[in-house]
């Protein structure tokens, strides 16, 4: 990829042990930092003015170029690899006038790094398809919120498009261009041929729209909870959706589906809780909502010493993401960092690797995988977020196609 320095080009992979097999440990590079604060340059993760609650903050990263939509803040931005920042797109009656960008379409000459105002209410999830479009959910104030009466849902999300400068195109909503508000956004995806897809949750399940690369609608994909599979091979196991991720290749879902199974207290012969059965990836054809295939996930096993005793315990991954040729991304947060764990729907072959997140970096994490397997996060410590990046995709290419 032509984007990236001939550093990290050369980074290599290290071994170290961990549980059963070797892991790779995937270097890291730490590509820029943003202060704590509210000026263009900054990053407001914690809700400085203190006037309202934790807002959503999601990262995207397309061909170099770094993506963050800031709900705190009030705004969109654009950053390269190199931590300079591009243009900013944002509410202008909650952030300060920017210092060192100029404003788009009023300046002689030519721009280069520019400022767009928009009235963003609460900017969260965002996706960035190959134009360099931006996607970006918001929420609608109160006086325009709806209730899907059949669903018993909230509708008050909709996903504003911007062009690949910034400029407002249209918003979205559940019919395409203006249309009505979506229920709870959980994410959104840039697709094959730069269409859309919109993952929204329901009380009783899931709904998933697919948008067409001017925002017209394709499909609607309704997923109740109580249609959710269950392999045949297990029994008295009832199921639960963890994440659902639309393919960046193809119109395909993969819904990962977490199985917990009743457990009882053996002297009393009564129900004391429940255990993780297994989880099981899905991947449904858009198209007609057929299931084309399933991935079976293996569990985490976590050994500790209790009583001078080992014990191993089984545990869930969680789905990170889903890139080209239906490889899956997995995480479990681990001593120093997180695992992580690569499947692949077509063979029977999976790596795992280990990336580095520091203590004082947890206070707040976000992460975006490109199509292409590099793996990207936004680290934050209390006095600043870092940019960095792993090249995962490395683990993806050992993988057999």
């Amino acid at each position: 990829m032509k984007f990236l320095p001939a550093a990290l080009v050369s980074a290599a992979l290290v071994f170290c042990g961990c549980h059963k097999e070797q892991v790779l440990s995937v270097t890291r590079e730490d590509l820029f930092s943003l202060d704590i604060g509210r000026m263009e340059d900054q990053i407001d993760l914690f809700n400085l003015e203190g006037s309202r609650s934790v807002q959503k903050t999601s990262l995207a990263m397309r061909d170099g170029l770094f993506y963050i939509s800031n709900g705190n803040g009030g705004k969109i931005v654009r950053y390269t690899s190199f931590g300079d920042l591009l243009f900013m797109i944002y509410n202008e009656e909650t952030n300060p006038p920017p210092l060192s960008l100029r404003p788009l379409g009023n300046h002689d000459g030519v721009v280069t790094r520019w400022a767009l105002t928009y009235p963003l209410l609460s900017p969260g999830a965002i996706a960035v398809d190959s134009r360099k479009h931006i996607y970006a959910e918001d929420r609608l104030p109160y006086e325009r919120h709806g209730f899907d009466r059949e669903n018993k849902a909230l509708l008050d999300s909709m996903i504003l498009h911007f062009d690949a400068d910034g400029r407002f195109v249209e918003y979205l909503g559940q019919e395409g261009p203006g249309g009505t508000p979506f229920p709870r956004i959980s994410g959104i995806f840039a697709a094959a041929g730069d269409e859309l897809a919109v993952v929204c949750r329901l009380p009783q399940g899931w709904s998933i729209y697919w948008f067409d690369g001017e925002g017209a609608p394709l499909y609607r994909i309704p997923l109740s909870d109580k249609a959710v599979p269950i392999p045949g091979d297990r029994s008295e196991v009832f199921p639960s959706v963890d994440a659902i991720a639309a393919a960046p290749d193809a119109r395909r879902l993969f819904i990962k589906v977490d199985y917990y199974r009743n457990t009882y207290d053996e002297s009393t012969n009564t129900r004391s809780g429940n255990e993780g059965d297994g989880s099981v990836i899905w991947i449904m054809n858009v198209e007609d909502g057929s299931y084309t295939g399933a991935i079976e996930v293996p569990f985490f096993e976590y050994t500790a010493v209790v009583n001078n005793r080992q014990v191993t315990e089984n545990l869930l991954y969680s789905m990170l993401g889903v890139i080209k040729n239906n490889r899956v991304f997995l995480s479990f947060p681990v001593e120093g960092g997180y695992s992580i764990l690569i499947l692949s729907a077509d063979s029977r072959e999976q790596r795992r690797g280990f990336i580095r997140v520091d203590d004082e970096e947890l206070r707040f994490n976000a992460f975006n995988l490109s199509e292409d397997g590099i793996l990207s996060g936004l680290l934050a410590t209390d006095w600043e977020a870092k940019i960095v990046w792993w090249r995962t995709d490395r683990l993806v290419g050992e993988l057999a196609p």
